[in-house]
């Protein structure tokens, strides 16, 4: 009987979304050097969504994002040079306050560490 509790008890607490709700300021280094970008996460039950703005392509809605234990992951949808690209985020919290994100676009694989700021 305590096995089953534990066995549950452990099952439910890996299930746990992690607290990512709020706001993050991200930094990255791109082909063109530094880049900077705030994420804005909104979290019911596993779904993720917000949105994230930088100032080189501006505002963008998270879509299919998902939160489970400490990991997420999400889409977005920028406008570079009249071209719209879909960039795949996947990430981990490292603690309470940071978490390092890898953004996918047309085969390229940017790192990003992202501070939580509220």
């Amino acid at each position: 009987m305590l096995r089953t509790c534990l066995l549950i008890l452990t099952a439910t607490l890996s299930a746990l979304a992690a607290d990512v709700a709020g706001t993050w300021k991200g930094s990255a280094e791109g082909p063109n050097g530094q880049m900077e970008r705030t994420f804005t996460f909104k979290v019911d039950g596993d779904k993720l969504s917000g949105e994230t703005v930088s100032s080189f392509v501006g505002k963008s809605e998270i879509r299919q994002g998902v939160v489970k234990g400490d990991e997420l992951s999400f889409v977005i949808t920028i406008k570079f040079q009249d071209n719209e690209m879909e960039v795949n985020y996947k990430g981990k919290l490292v603690g309470n306050d940071e978490m390092k994100l890898t953004a996918e676009v047309q085969g390229n694989q940017i790192d990003w560490v992202a501070k939580r700021t509220q």
